[in-house]
């Protein structure tokens, strides 16, 4: 109803100008009524939506570009649970939406505030530029890489330059191991030291970000000798028992399966062939070589019924004690032993925090598979390490992990568990059936997110899992376990060639399903958005309760089209400006160079999405090759583009070069060009890579993304950039 104020004659425009904030207000009640009134009825967990909240403002850190939109989203998130806050006093009928408010916003607060402080305590300033240094070091860490053929050392040294201290990764030759060279152990080298790498092209892998988490300044390449100063101090660590380990197991066996053992018993992954790891990978069983929830669960559930079992046998301690409780204490025992001795990364932390909850309910009597239980493992994760949220290893794992615990809780399955009446070939059918919608499930699940982060997904993963997770899980790790302890007294050779025969299967499983026919998938670097929007539907659909979670379909659907619909690049220039990939009319990628790079050629061929192998820009009828440049034309967006690249260092005169521009719309070069080389779109020489990093060009619109665009003013680009 209009309020009417008598100002004489006029054309009831003061009416209307009244009237709207009235029913402006009357709107915005009217959703806050809906949503307290869905809030109040949802009888969902708000547990889980903290930990949702919490990661969301670790992940808007990263996204957002400079530190005053850091300050600036705190102290918005901050303001918003102040007004919630103030709002809520007097206002019971409000109480479920302004206690959400401000819980999220403080959520959303501490994570921005959490990755921010991280970052500027452990952030570790790259070196300003690559060079040769003589220098003494100490060392921090000792990783082995046997199928590399060398050992990769973390080291500590005072930079020659600036004096200040250093955490440096080298790479030295297997050749050139002494065996002396342990943790504590001071040494003196010559290395060729590097700025960690940033993504060689948009999407492609961040080292320079690991590298800034975890302390790392430069990378280096050993020359010459490598010479001991000062003896490892004695005394066992932790790192010294996983080495041990891992070469015994792989002393006890041959071939491939020692590597996988190895893995299985230390979470050493150092020697495992290059040509298994790919076989693994296209089959969707990548997940059993990680130390993670398989792996800490078989050990924790193994321990936790044979301590069970063991202590029945003792009558005096069962009539006083319960044993529920012991079993959980011995087998959380256990748990965090293999979590420790396996190197303690995310998944395997990440595990270890979920299966004491899962042991903590056991002996308390309450619900063990719960989604509170995945929130309170999130936030410990998260925590003790924000950085990981961007990793593919937490998202990967939490996602597994949401989709089996949303499955199993759901009533429908519950009904298909529940216990009856029946034969044992019914009940082992029904089981095979849960694996096998649980395997699919977990696939669906996590194929968004590996084609976001390595551009190529298995899709025949829940065909092979079935197959592979039960004989890992009460097979391979049992079998591997009991020949350890049969060690002890020189008995566990032939549970060994078990092991052996297991290994074989699962390699032999690896190996046939990635053979298979469309058993691959590449797909060009899908859009953050795309991607945030399928987590965002996946979320709702896995905490929501009731018939609401449906809605989270709309938002998946829609990612599952923009994933479909992802654009393939036209060109892809690597940031040292040498390597070029031009995909050709009838999809096959076209190189400037014949790469003996592996790493440029793969990452060309994933971020272009072309599983072929490249053939060479000057192998391609229709492109002009000199020693110094290659010359092509493009037929795209309705208009012929021309490119021009460089080939080599060689010297041209500047007027021809010039005069070459002017005719070109497209320049390539790894070198510095002149200003007189001025190209009608664009001029990627080493000056302009240096300041915007790899290149993936769309002609069709036409449009540029560099590494620059998705960096922003974090510490680990800048330092690269100087």
């Amino acid at each position: 109803m209009a309020t009417h104020v008598p100002l004489g004659e006029g054309d009831g425009t003061l009416d209307v100008a009244v009237q709207r904030p009235w029913r402006m207000r009357s709107a915005l009640s009217s959703i806050a009524t809906r949503l307290e009134g869905g809030l109040a009825a949802s009888g969902t967990d708000r547990g889980p939506w903290l930990a949702v909240a919490f990661g969301a403002g670790i992940g808007t850190w990263f996204v957002l570009p400079a530190a005053w939109s850091w300050a600036a989203a705190i102290v918005a998130a901050l303001l918003i649970a102040l007004a919630a806050l103030a709002l809520w006093r007097g206002r019971d009928d409000r109480a479920h939406l302004l206690l959400a408010s401000l819980a999220i916003a403080l959520a959303l607060a501490g994570g921005l505030s959490t990755i921010w402080a991280r970052s500027a305590m452990i952030g570790a300033e790259p070196v300003d530029y690559p060079r040769v240094e003589r220098v003494q070091a100490r060392i921090l860490e000792r990783e082995e890489r046997p199928a590399e053929d060398r050992v990769r050392l973390t080291v500590a040294l005072r930079d020659p330059e600036s004096a200040r201290a250093l955490k440096v990764r080298v790479n030295v030759p297997s050749a050139k191991d002494s065996g002396s060279l342990r943790p504590g152990a001071v040494i003196r080298l010559r290395a060729r030291l590097m700025p960690p790498a940033p993504p060689i092209l948009p999407g492609a892998y961040d080292f320079a970000r690991r590298a800034w988490f975890d302390g790392l300044a430069a990378t280096g390449t050993l020359i010459g000798p490598i010479e001991v100063v000062q003896q490892a101090p004695p005394g066992d660590t932790i790192g010294t028992m996983q080495r041990v380990l891992s070469r015994h197991v792989r002393e006890r066996l041959d071939g491939s399966a020692a590597t996988i053992a190895a893995a299985f018993a230390s979470g050493d992954r150092g020697a495992i062939a290059e040509s298994d790891e790919e076989a693994m990978r296209d089959a969707g069983l990548t997940h059993l070589l990680s130390i993670s929830g398989l792996h800490v669960s078989a050990v924790i559930a193994g321990a936790y019924f044979l301590a069970m079992r063991l202590l029945a046998l003792w009558p005096w301690l069962t009539l006083r004690v319960r044993l529920p409780l012991v079993a959980a204490a011995i087998g959380a025992l256990a748990g965090i032993g293999y979590t420790l001795l396996t190197g303690a990364q995310v998944p395997t932390v990440r595990s270890c925090v979920g299966a004491v909850l899962v042991l903590l309910a056991l002996a308390l009597g309450r619900e063990p598979l719960s989604m509170r239980m995945v929130a309170v493992a999130a936030i410990v994760v998260l925590l003790l390490w924000p950085e990981s949220l961007v990793g593919p290893s937490f998202q990967m794992s939490f996602a597994a992990v949401i989709a089996i615990v949303a499955l199993h809780n759901a009533a429908p399955v519950r009904a298909f568990l529940a216990p009856r009446e029946e034969g044992l070939a019914r009940w082992f059918g029904r089981r095979l059936v849960m694996l096998f919608l649980t395997g699919l499930l977990i696939e669906i699940a996590l194929t968004p997110i590996v084609l976001f982060h390595f551009h190529r997904a298995g899709l025949y993963g829940a065909f092979a899992n079935v197959i592979a997770i039960p004989l890992v899980t009460f097979v391979s790790m049992p079998l591997i376990a009991l020949a350890l302890a049969l060690d002890l007294v020189g008995l566990g050779a032939p549970v060994w060639w078990l092991v052996g025969l297991s290994l074989d299967l699962l390699l032999g499983i690896a190996h046939f399903t990635s053979a298979q026919p469309g058993a691959v998938k590449l797909v060009p670097q899908m859009g953050l958005g795309t991607v945030m929007l399928y987590v965002g539907g996946a979320l709702w659909l896995a905490l929501r309760r009731g018939r609401a979670r449906l809605w989270g379909l709309v938002p998946v659907v829609v990612a599952g089209l923009l994933l479909a619909m992802t654009p393939t690049p036209d060109v892809l220039v690597t940031r040292d400006g040498r390597h070029v990939g031009i995909v050709g009319e009838d999809g096959q990628l076209l190189t400037l160079r014949d790469s003996r790079s592996d790493y440029a050629r793969d990452n060309l061929r994933e971020l272009a999405g072309v599983e072929t192998d490249p053939i060479p820009l000057s192998d391609w009828p229709g492109a002009r090759c000199s020693p110094e440049f290659c010359v092509m034309l493009l037929e795209r967006g309705g208009r012929t583009w021309s490119m021009l690249m460089a080939r080599s260092n060689e010297l041209v005169q500047e007027r021809a070069l010039a005069a070459a521009c002017d005719q070109i719309d497209i320049v390539v070069a790894d070198r510095f060009l002149p200003r007189s080389c001025r190209p009608r779109w664009l001029k990627a020489d080493r000056r302009f890579l240096d300041r915007e990093g790899g290149l993936s060009l769309y002609l069709d619109e036409p449009r540029i993304v560099s590494v620059a665009q998705t960096q922003g003013e974090h510490g680990w680009w800048r330092g690269s950039a100087r």
